[in-house]
Formats: structure tokens, sequence, C-alpha cells
């Protein structure tokens, strides 16, 4: 089994948006990644869900506070050889093989994957990305020199895992109610500050090697303008916690892999993070890029999900019968395949933009649309893949209930990608944000119709006109709700985001369709999703497909079951 070579998609988009040299190396590298995601890291998700989950070892044996998290052996093994593959590393330095710098969009590609065996090992990884990312691009050099190589390590020197501690009990999504305060000492010449607080929700508390860490300056003005980044070691040089401590480790529904706790501060030394009047703002970039892991994480799950049911339809047998004979189970199939689909797609077509922002392509009006985009993306794929989760339990019957198979810590852990980095709620006042300050709602419709301008013309020429419509309409929407009072627009907002990630979704799918004439299923797929998944949005009763047009869009699709 393997997660990689079976997904022909992922292929096809990585081959597309990679030049050959990248793609040809990266594609031997994932296919070694894939298999081994699909077996012994999923045997050691498994174990570390059941048996092995992170404990806090609160006191040494004299009594001591130690706050020490103890992991088991697999769970080290998996660190080892994620890191070890890159993941972090390759985004920010040479990729020695190629002599040159890797990007987000093959990083993605790995946490996808590593996702699909488990959500909970690939959080950290993204905490450490977002730690990467902070330290590289607003630590000073002192900074960077002491700390970069040790976030980025590869195994070539000891590997400190990252963590963002932003959440505080009086405040949750209110960051600017943060009370952490830190003070500026003079020690020895040696100029930092010293934080004191408590963070509640702190994900790989423990585990990880440094912090990044939102606190307040003594007199420092209230709410998120007066907050600061700093980074914290989490150890001192000789070895000693960094007077911080664990109070406990949160027992959690799922991704029970990841360490969360909550952590004190009682003088920790403390490093500032670039200008100390836009920490919130660092912190806000971080939370971009870590939306979209989560929007990956999503995918991964949407993805295992789908495997999974599909394959239990071919293997098992009702009434004489496979049950992937049965039309009402093909459907379901045809639902989830084609939404798979347009969320990895549009998933990896966000990350490209990603990328090019990264490297310097920015205007108001490209920042705004990009995080527009990672709003839409991020609250739909985390619904979506407890959908999958729910669909692929059903589809096992009792089976799919039962904790020998992997359905139900897929469900588990698919619940808390609607929480982390924003609750529905949260980024649909992000993007009447966003439309507030961008007038961003006109930046992304005159992208969509951009992108269907760029259609050729296709043989289904009605799907294309359908989405023309819905743009029309999805225009008419915005603009009255541009013109509600600032609470009203919170009513329709979360509504209002379906239909504009669906349509966007579609588009995708008919692009692809476009670029690929010879491949009719693809049109066929981009066919379906718009029947099933737009047109009822806009109250139209879409025309369905034929079991044989179903049977088209899973051929080929088939992967080994998982035996747990």
């Amino acid at each position: 089994m393997n997660f990689y070579t079976n997904d022909s998609l992922l292929k096809e988009i990585l081959k597309e948006k990679l030049d050959d040299e990248f793609f040809h190396w990266a594609d031997r590298q994932l296919e070694r990644f894939g298999h081994r995601c699909a077996t012994e890291i999923d045997e050691r998700a498994r174990h570390t869900d059941r048996e092995g989950q992170p404990q806090l070892i609160k006191y040494d044996k004299y009594g001591n506070d130690q706050s020490k998290v103890w992991v088991n052996e697999g769970y080290r093994r998996t660190v080892e050889e994620t890191y070890g593959e890159g993941i972090v590393a390759h985004v920010h330095r040479e990729i020695p093989a190629l002599n040159r710098k890797g990007n987000y969009l093959y990083s993605f590609a790995q946490g996808y994957l590593l996702s699909q065996s488990e959500p909970g090992f690939y959080c950290p990884v993204t905490l450490t990305m977002a730690t990467a990312y902070l330290l590289d691009r607003y630590g000073d050099d002192e900074l960077k020199q002491r700390f970069l190589p040790h976030v980025l390590s590869t195994g070539e020197t000891e590997l400190y895992e990252g963590a963002t501690f932003l959440t505080e009990r009086q405040g949750g999504s209110d960051v600017g109610a943060n009370e952490t305060e830190a003070l500026y000492v003079n020690e020895d010449g040696d100029g930092h500050y010293r934080l004191y607080g408590e963070k509640y929700f702190a994900s790989n508390a423990g585990m990880c090697g440094v912090a990044m860490v939102l606190a307040r300056i003594a007199d420092a003005q209230e709410g998120t303008k007066g907050l600061s980044l700093f980074l914290v070691p989490w150890r001192t040089e000789n070895g000693e916690l960094n007077r911080l401590s664990i109070r406990r480790l949160k027992d959690k529904l799922g991704v029970k892999a990841v360490p969360s706790g909550e952590v004190e501060f009682d003088g920790a030394k403390a490093y500032l993070v670039g200008d100390p009047s836009r920490g919130f703002y660092y912190m806000m970039e971080a939370l971009n890029l870590s939306r979209i892991c989560n929007a990956v994480a999503s995918v991964g799950i949407m993805r295992r999900a789908y495997t999974e049911a599909k394959a239990y339809a071919e293997e098992r047998s009702a009434f004489g019968r496979a049950l992937s004979d049965y039309p009402m189970v093909q459907d379901s199939l045809v639902r989830l395949k084609v939404k798979l689909d347009a969320e990895l797609l549009t998933t990896f077509e966000l990350i490209g933009s990603y990328d090019q922002w990264y490297n310097g392509d920015s205007t108001p009006e490209k920042d705004g649309l990009l995080r527009l985009l990672i709003a839409l993306i991020k609250a739909e794929t985390a619904d979506q893949a407890i959908h999958f989760s729910h669909e692929a339990i059903e589809m096992l019957g009792g089976n799919g209930y039962i904790e020998d198979f992997v359905t139900p810590r897929l469900l588990r852990d698919a619940q808390v990608l609607t929480v982390w980095e924003g609750t529905r709620n949260i980024l649909g006042l992000e993007v009447l944000r966003l439309m507030d300050k961008f007038q961003v709602h006109t930046v992304f419709t005159a992208y969509l119709n951009e992108q269907t301008a760029d259609l050729v013309k296709l043989e289904n020429e009605t799907a294309v006109e359908e989405v023309k419509d819905a743009i029309s309409a999805l225009e008419e929407e915005m603009a009255e709700l541009a013109g509600l009072d600032a609470m009203e627009k919170t009513r329709y907002i979360k509504p209002l985001s379906k239909k504009m990630v669906t349509v966007l979704e579609s588009v995708m799918l008919l692009k692809r369709a476009s670029a690929k004439p010879d491949d009719e299923t693809a049109l066929l797929t981009a066919h379906v999703y718009v029947q099933d998944q737009l047109l009822p949005l806009f109250n139209k009763k879409g025309s369905g497909w034929t079991q044989e047009e179903g049977k088209q869009i899973l051929a080929g699709t088939s992967m080994e079951v998982s035996k747990r």
C-alpha cells in the first residue's frame, strides 16, 4: 500500500506545477515516503492513539518540577524520519540533491501524505513550519544564527521542533485580551526579556525546542496592537527548564498524538522578534500558513476516508453482491470522489499562489485575495473532513464504529480541524473584514471571471454557462451583503462563504477539464460537481448522472483496504 502511488491526481498536480528536474526528484522521494506513511507510520499512529499517547511526567523522583513529556519510541522515529525528509527545512534552504531551495508545494504534498496516517503527527510539523517562517522572516541575524539551524535540522544537528503559543484562558479567540507580560532585563549585558503568565492551549508543549509566544511588554497599549512576538527556548543552555512548566496535558477527543498543554511562564528567558509593535501581525501571517496546513490535513483525512470506504465497498458482499455493485453505494462514492478532486485541486492551487506570495509577488489586492481564499478553503475542507469520515463509517457499517478500523480515529481527528486555526464563525468574520478593508468580494469575482475566461471551448458548454450564471448571482448577493449593517452581515456570511467556495471549486474542476481535452473523466467530474454541489446552492435542480458515468468516475481509484 502506498498513499502516493495510488493518488494519480496528486501526481498530476505536482507534474504540472513543478519543473521537470524538481518533479522527478520529488516523485521518487514521495513514492518512498508515501509507502512509509501507509505502512509503518500508520501502524505507529494506531499505537500512539490507542496505547502510546504522550504523557506528562510532572516531577522527578526528588519532587522537582521537570514538566517532561514522554512519547513512545515509534513517535520518536516518526519525528526523526519526517523532519529528515526536509518537510520544514527544504522551504528555507537548499535541497542537496538539487542545489536549490524547495517550496511549500512539495512540503504540503508531504504533509498531505502524512496526514492520511495521522494529523496528530503533522500538527507539530505545521507548528515548526510556522516557527521557521517567523524566525527566518523577522528574526535578527543573531537569533537566526543561533536557532534556525536547529529548527531546520534534517539530522545534522539537534532538532528543535517549534510551537506557537497564542491562546489564553480569559481570551480564547480574542487574542487582544492576552495578559502574558514581558519584562526587559539586562543580565551581564545580555539584553533580553522575562515572560510571566500562562498559555491555555499550547500544542507541542514539552516536545518543542523553541516556542513563538505573544506577550505584552510592560506599559504597552491594550489590545492586539500592544502585543509583541518572542522566541522562548524550552530549556536553557545547560539543559534546565527555562523557568516554565506544564500544568497539565489536555485530554482531547482526537489527535491524541500531539501533546497539548497549559504552560506557565515564571520568568522564562525570551528574545524579541522583529518590531515590538507588530507581534500580532507577524503571528497572523504565521496563522495564515497554519490555516493552509489545516486544509492540507483535512484533505488528507478526506482522502483516507474515501480510500477506506471505496476499498471496503469493493471487498464486502451483501445479499450476494459486492456493495460497490449497488447504485446507492456508487452514488455515495461518486459524490465523495468529485468533492475530493475539487478540494485537492483547489487547495494545491492555493498553495501555488502562496508560494508566489512568499517569493515576493505581493500587492494589496493579491494579499487580500490570498487571505480570502485561505479562509474559505480552510473552513470548507475542515467541514468536509468530518463529512467524509462520517460517510466512511456508514459505508463500513458496524465495522466502521470499531477501533480495529481506522475510521473512528478519522472522525475523532477530523473534529478538531474545524476548531484549530479559527472556527467557521471566526473565519466568517475574517471574510467580512476583508470585504470591508480590501473590497475583496469584487476582487474575488474578478478572479473567477478571469479564470473562466481562460477556459477553451469545452464540449460540455452547459457546465461553463451554469458556473458563469452562479458567479453573476454571487456578485449580486455580495453586493447586497455590503449594504447591511455590521451585525446583520454576520447572519449571512457563512452560507455566502459556502457558495463562494463551491463556485471556486467548480471553476478549478473546469480549468482542469479544459487543460485535458482528451480526458473525458475530468470533464465528467466537473459536470457532476456542478450538477450535484453547485446548482442546489442557487436553488436549481441538477440533472444528475447515469450509473455508467458514475462507474467511469470511480474507475482506476481502488486501493488496498486497511486491515486496521
